[in-house]
């Protein structure tokens, strides 16, 4: 059972970063998968998630409008693409997968490090 999440780095600001999720050994499509954010010192922070289905959607205020989630069954990965980023988004990524049967199961990635410096 395994989430992996990539592809942060280093990016201006003003620039754009798409993070991937790659899910396996679970059934992807029972589940929904969000995207965490942690500063040092800080919980983490949920910036968005999609349902199972894919048909649902949330974003926070803080990125809406210039974050875009969205899944690949076949894939079985979710993916977050960031526009527009700001200097406050820095932090460690984390995608998380929680059951649609069980709310209680959840699955933790590692995290990918996004720095948005000039």
């Amino acid at each position: 059972v395994q989430l992996q999440a990539y592809g942060g780095g280093l990016v201006q600001p003003g620039g754009s970063l798409r993070l991937s999720c790659a899910a396996s050994g679970f059934t992807f499509n029972d589940y929904a998968i969000a995207w965490f954010r942690q500063v040092p010192g800080k919980e983490r922070e949920a910036d968005s998630c999609i349902s199972s289905s894919g048909e649902d959607i949330y974003y926070s205020d803080s990125v809406k409008g210039r974050f875009t989630i969205s899944r690949d069954t076949a894939k079985s990965s979710v993916y977050l693409q960031m526009n527009s980023l700001k200097s406050e988004d820095t932090a460690v990524y984390y995608c998380n997968a929680r059951s649609m049967y069980n709310p209680n199961v959840t699955k933790w990635g590692q995290g990918t490090q996004v720095t948005v410096s000039s």
